[in-house]
């Protein structure tokens, strides 16, 4: 489901009344945990976390005037779905994540490359979700992104 919203305010007004206080949570999870230097806002139609182009002006490869995207997250018909990155570019970070992700959820995790999906709303681990925000800065991101996105 895409939403035309124009601020992550905008986006979560216009979900369905029932998961509106699930993605409240989510986004202060995120907002509390989110290192230093990521900004919070509209990309691709969903929330996202991205580096802003004052800090990484060569932005985006696809679209160079577009912030360099880390993370998102957005109401979808089915499930709320997480999408991070750095679980994708980072096999560490993955692996971190499927080992822990049972500690904190009885449900079987349900995941893409980088897209983490919650079907059960009352069963998102936000403690499991503030660990992984905090586990890559801005730095580490755009060495990574750069490491494997060089212009040859």
């Amino acid at each position: 489901m895409q939403y035309e919203a124009t601020s992550p305010e905008d986006y979560i007004s216009q979900v369905p009344e029932e998961r509106q206080a699930t993605l409240k949570k989510l986004r202060q999870v995120i907002n509390d945990n989110l290192p230093k230097g990521f900004e919070e806002g509209m990309q691709y139609k969903m929330i996202g976390y991205y580096v802003p182009l004052s800090t990484y002006p060569d932005g985006y490869h696809c679209t160079p005037n577009e912030p360099l995207p880390f993370m998102s997250f957005a109401s979808q018909k089915n499930s709320v779905n997480l999408y991070h990155s750095g679980i994708y570019a980072k096999p560490e970070l993955h692996d971190w994540f499927v080992n822990e992700y049972p500690k904190h959820c009885k449900r079987k995790l349900d995941m893409g490359k980088s897209c983490i999906r919650f079907k059960k709303l009352e069963e998102i681990p936000f403690e499991l979700i503030a660990e992984l925000v905090k586990k890559m800065t801005v730095d580490e991101w755009i060495q990574i992104y750069e490491s494997r996105n060089k212009k040859q």
